[in-house]
């Protein structure tokens, strides 16, 4: 049913824990009825630095979960942004399509963790203007300064 891939970010999940001192933090998902995912980011000369994330779900979703932390760790905000769930999909040598949908936890939960930065510097997101967005999951609006 799961690649190999996806069984070894499972089995040994990379970058996993909390970060007390995170720059950036990002949520998504629901804990009462499914998975939840937090995502926090330590950025360095508009970097990520240091990433980490707590987990509550299913193999698919811990193993997505590490994958995402892995894709954007030492990349530019910009680049780190712009990952997709086909790219985290991908690097795991596919998921069953039942499952596909876990990749949209660690996507949304990056992009959260990226965006809140932004919002707590007050720095406009280069990619949205002055709208700091993940897909449908948030919209928070903010005013440069």
């Amino acid at each position: 049913m799961y690649s190999e891939k996806v069984m070894e970010h499972f089995r040994s999940p990379q970058n996993i824990g909390s970060m007390q001192d995170a720059d950036g933090e990002g949520t998504v998902g629901e804990p009462n009825c499914g998975d939840y995912l937090t995502i926090y980011v330590k950025v360095q000369d508009g970097k990520i630095k240091d990433i980490s994330f707590l987990v509550f779900g299913c193999t698919a979703s811990i193993a997505t979960s590490s994958m995402i932390t892995v894709l954007a760790k030492g990349k530019s905000l910009d680049e780190a942004i712009k990952i997709t769930e086909q790219d985290v999909i991908a690097c795991l040598d596919g998921l069953p399509e039942q499952k596909q949908h876990c990749s949209n936890l660690g996507v949304s939960a990056l992009r959260k963790a990226i965006n809140n930065y932004f919002e707590k510097r007050g720095i406009c997101n280069p990619q949205t203007g002055n709208e700091f967005s993940s897909k449908s999951y948030f919209t928070v609006k903010t005013t440069r300064v």
